[in-house]
């Protein structure tokens, strides 16, 4: 039988924590890096610039740095090995600018020393994007033609999927932000102040996975606590 109330059953309580901590983690990052994009770094050096000096000091020379259109649409390509950074940061020499680009060239560092779970997150990526794609959509499905049971479990166990590629991703960035900062004091390209001043963009930042990785799991919790009901009933 379909769940009665899925459109508006208590376990929505989950979803509303969920899009509350992405929200919050949203307004914490944008604030955060509006904050230190107002503060010049004492190099003088631009986001592009500085990830040029971090991958040429790592021998990344093959990597390529472009522009891409946005704010803090900046990400690294492992298949094409380019680094893209966005209006933000690829022109500006803030502070902000400069640890975004420096944790983008984290994650080109970790690609180039083989880094276990970056390449775990990469295989995952395909099954992860079918399982956000399809599995609330194959769970309703389930509810909808009298609480199917096999199409509700197979849709929690494709949604699943996206779960997991949320976890595998926190080691990830955190990984990635430990080098950056790392990189910018060592290499000399911000003073030891502004790496803080870098620290807490990066560690904003963070929380925007760690808010992603908590919504995803409330929601699969949710779809559980949904099929169980049905089953007692």
């Amino acid at each position: 039988m379909m769940y009665p109330g899925y459109y508006y059953d208590w376990t929505y309580i989950l979803v509303v924590i969920g899009a509350v901590l992405s929200m919050a983690a949203s307004a914490k990052v944008n604030g955060t890096f509006s904050r230190y994009s107002r503060v010049r770094s004492h190099s003088g050096m631009t986001g592009a610039q500085a990830a040029r000096r971090i991958l040429d000091q790592n021998g990344l020379y093959h990597v390529k740095i472009e522009h891409i259109r946005g704010k803090l649409t900046d990400h690294y390509d492992p298949r094409s090995k380019v680094l893209r950074l966005s209006d933000a940061t690829y022109g500006v020499s803030s502070v902000a600018a400069v640890g975004v680009a420096a944790h983008e060239c984290g994650h080109a560092v970790q690609d180039d020393e083989g880094y276990e779970p970056l390449r775990i997150r990469s295989k995952m990526a395909p099954a992860a994007n079918f399982g956000s794609r399809f599995g609330l959509p194959v769970f309703v499905l389930g509810l909808i033609f009298g609480a199917n049971e096999v199409l509700m479990q197979i849709g929690i166990w494709v949604f699943l999927l996206a779960v997991l590629f949320q976890i595998v991703t926190l080691p990830v960035e955190f990984d990635a932000s430990r080098r950056a900062l790392e990189m910018l004091n060592g290499y000399g390209i911000l003073t030891q102040q502004e790496t803080d001043g870098s620290r807490k963009v990066l560690k904003a930042a963070a929380l925007t996975y760690v808010a992603a990785a908590a919504a995803a799991i409330l929601n699969l919790l949710r779809l559980i606590l949904i099929a169980r009901e049905n089953d007692r009933d």
